[in-house]
């Protein structure tokens, strides 16, 4: 396939850090492309520069002429106080020096907004939540009519629904190519026919694998394990020449002198090679109170409304230590409501919740409300000195902050200055110092990197107590959970094994309000909508536009 983009010994830095060095990637026809590293990798910067947003420091970027690139970004720079469809019309320009039609822009405009579920485009951006802003950004990128489109972090607040909508939409689009940066591991499963870690340790920047997400962790994990056997042969080699160096050879000849300088390139080689199968992972490690408790919290007829709807009614709960509840719903279906009155923040319309004696609750707020922006990194780790103490032994902040990816110079910037996934970091370090008997986890995957969810799930795993969890990541959902309680928004909570159980139990219900809608039409007098041939005329204009 023609290329699209190419990009040649790219390097960029972020101050006095080199973010990647040689950076080498193609982009061509037919590519669906995920991108996954850890937070500070530079996969923003690599997608800013393939867009043309910035430049590199060094190296050369080739685009095909007049390539239609549109980018959704991961933080979005909307005015709240202008309009959605103000918003997507701006940003639909097609931006290759062509005279535009003014009415073709309006057309692209008003089906990415459909597309995308916005019925009402004249509301203000600011009175939007964090997913329906996502979908606007999503929208405005598809309203630029892209052949490449590039997507940062596109699954961050969306629901599950708008997730699978996105997933049907990128496997179904007739784009040329596109670039996605997730640490959704499902999403990426789905989407993706290659894989690319952004990874300064190996040649050229990344490791590249073709294929699905489970197809990258196979051929990583040949690469990582030949790259093993590889360092032990090394290591064992570089240990007889040290003893040769060892007895002091002469170096006055040239053979002597060849071997001292191959001892030389070995070590070198050797180190590099643990520096690329070192792993830098956050030590995450949730504590166990030691309760032994069997029941910690029993609810029952738990009833809650909000803003006139009826979010839970008859709810009936029973945790109990090892229990993994995950809790699934569409955004503003009571997911973040219930935990907060397990944590006992708000109080129910009726039931009864019983909590064991003296329990003690963790919860991770999906706002972190409780996380002071304007406090510098070493007060936000160690509110009480410069140590913590965890487990019953005083720890440095420096350690603390290591533990976590955090770089020495951090300890003194403040908060607000951090990525989100960093700030995730402070957020759970903080918790860990607590002990429980029940976590309560609001959206904790938000802005973390695939290796700090690794871990994140194997403490989980781990952890002796109980634990109630809200996420749309199905990765950890089906891997942690041992049952999925499903809200329906209405007061029902249904319980189910897995994520797929619950999908195709909400199948059906959607398959039987769209077989109810033609029968409602007939029930009229009057046949209301479009007749016979404008419908046949309205499902044809998008493809003759």
């Amino acid at each position: 396939m023609a290329p699209l983009i190419t990009a040649r010994e790219i390097s960029r830095s972020h101050g006095p850090r080199t973010l990647f060095d040689g950076l080498c990637l193609t982009i061509s026809e037919g590519d669906r492309i995920g991108v996954i590293g850890p937070n500070g990798a530079g996969k923003t910067s690599m997608l800013r520069i393939l867009s043309g947003a910035e430049d590199p420091d060094e190296g050369e970027i080739h685009r095909r002429r007049q390539l239609r690139v549109a980018t959704a970004s991961q933080d979005d720079t909307f005015d709240p106080e202008s309009t959605v469809i103000e918003v997507a019309t701006s940003g639909a320009s097609l931006d290759t020096g062509a005279v535009e039609d003014e009415t073709d822009r309006q057309v692209r405009v008003a089906i990415a907004l459909d597309q995308l579920g916005f019925q009402q485009p004249e509301q203000a951006v600011g009175e939007l939540s964090g997913g329906w802003r996502k979908r606007l950004a999503i929208a405005t990128a598809l309203a630029a009519d892209p052949e490449v489109l590039l997507l940062d972090e596109p699954t961050n607040h969306l629901d599950l629904d708008g997730i699978l909508w996105l997933e049907k939409m990128l496997v179904s689009s007739k784009l040329l190519a596109y670039v996605v940066i997730s640490h959704d591991r499902a999403f990426l499963d789905r989407v993706a026919n290659r894989v690319i870690e952004v990874a300064p340790q190996d040649p050229g920047g990344t490791f590249t694998a073709a294929g699905s997400y489970s197809e990258f962790l196979k051929r990583r994990a040949h690469h990582l394990e030949a790259r093993a056997q590889y360092r032990d042969s090394l290591a064992n080699r570089v240990r007889r020449e040290l003893e040769w160096l060892g007895h002091g050879p002469k170096a006055r000849t040239t053979k002597a002198q060849a071997r001292i300088d191959e001892a030389e390139r070995m070590v070198n080689d050797l180190a590099q090679i643990e520096a690329e199968l070192s792993t830098s992972q956050a030590g995450i490690e949730m504590t166990g109170s030691g309760r032994r408790t069997k029941r910690l919290l029993v609810a029952s007829g738990i009833d809650k409304s909000l803003g006139g709807r009826q979010l839970l009614q008859g709810l009936d709960l029973v945790l109990q230590p090892g229990q993994r509840l995950g809790v699934v719903g569409a955004n503003g279906s009571g997911k973040s409501t219930l935990l907060k009155l397990l944590a006992g923040e708000i109080e129910s319309d009726g039931g009864r919740i019983r909590r064991a004696q003296h329990l003690q609750v963790v919860h991770f707020d999906q706002a972190r409300q409780h996380l002071d922006q304007r406090l510098p990194l070493r007060r936000a780790l160690a509110p009480k000195g410069d140590t913590v103490v965890y487990r019953g032994r005083e720890v440095h902040v420096v350690t603390w902050a290591r533990r976590f990816q955090f770089r020495d110079d951090q300890l003194d910037q403040a908060v607000s200055e951090l990525s989100g996934g960093e700030q995730a970091r402070v957020h759970i370090a903080r918790l860990m110092l607590r002990p429980a008997d029940l976590l309560l986890l609001d959206e904790p995957t938000t802005d973390l990197d695939i290796p700090t969810l690794e871990v994140l799930e194997e403490s989980l795993l781990d952890f002796p107590g109980a634990l109630v969890m809200v996420s749309h990541d199905r990765y950890l959902l089906d891997r942690v959970s041992t049952v999925l309680l499903g809200l329906d928004g209405s007061g029902s909570a249904t319980p189910f094994a897995d994520i797929d159980q619950w999908l195709a139990h909400r199948r059906p219900e959607t398959k039987s309000r769209r077989r109810t809608q033609p029968d409602r039409r007939r029930e009229k007098p009057k046949r209301a909508g479009l007749s016979y041939l404008e419908k046949r005329e309205y499902e044809a204009m998008e493809e003759t536009i």
